[in-house]
C-alpha cells in the first residue's frame, strides 16, 4: 500500500504565502516524477507544477514565478512553495506521485486526498 498525505492548507489573506508538503509512505521502491495539481469549485482539475526525481520542473503559466516546487528524496516528500497568493489560487491541492513499489514494476500514480487552500480578505 502506497499513501500519499498532504498538509499545510488553511486561509490566507491576498498576497500571504503558504507551504504545502506532501509525503508518500508505504511500499516504496523509488518515485519518479511528483506533482500538485489543483480543482476550484465547479472547474476541472489542472496542474500546478511537477518535479523529476532529477529536480526539473515544470509550472502552470497561471503560478510562474509565484509558486516554486521542490522535493526531498530521502524523505519521498514534495513541497509546494506559494507567494503571492491571489484569490483565484483558492481550490482543493492535490498532491500526485509516480511511485514504483518494487523493481520489477512499472510506475504507478498514486494522489493524496488533497488539502483546501482559500485566499480571501
Amino acid at each position: 500500500q502506497v499513501q500519499l498525505v498532504e498538509s499545510g492548507g488553511g486561509l490566507v489573506q491576498p498576497g500571504g504565502s503558504l507551504r504545502l508538503s506532501c509525503a508518500a509512505s508505504g511500499s516504496i521502491f523509488s518515485i519518479n516524477a511528483m506533482g500538485w495539481y489543483r480543482q476550484a469549485p465547479g472547474e476541472q482539475r489542472e496542474l500546478v507544477a511537477t518535479i523529476t526525481r532529477r529536480g526539473s520542473t515544470n509550472y502552470a503559466d497561471s503560478v510562474k514565478g509565484r509558486f516554486t516546487i521542490s522535493r526531498d528524496n530521502a524523505k519521498n516528500t514534495v513541497y509546494l512553495q506559494m507567494n503571492s497568493l491571489k484569490p483565484e489560487d483558492t481550490a482543493v491541492y492535490y498532491c500526485n506521485g509516480w511511485v514504483v513499489v518494487d523493481r520489477w514494476s512499472l510506475p504507478k500514480d498514486y494522489w493524496g486526498q488533497g488539502t483546501q487552500v482559500t485566499v480571501s480578505s
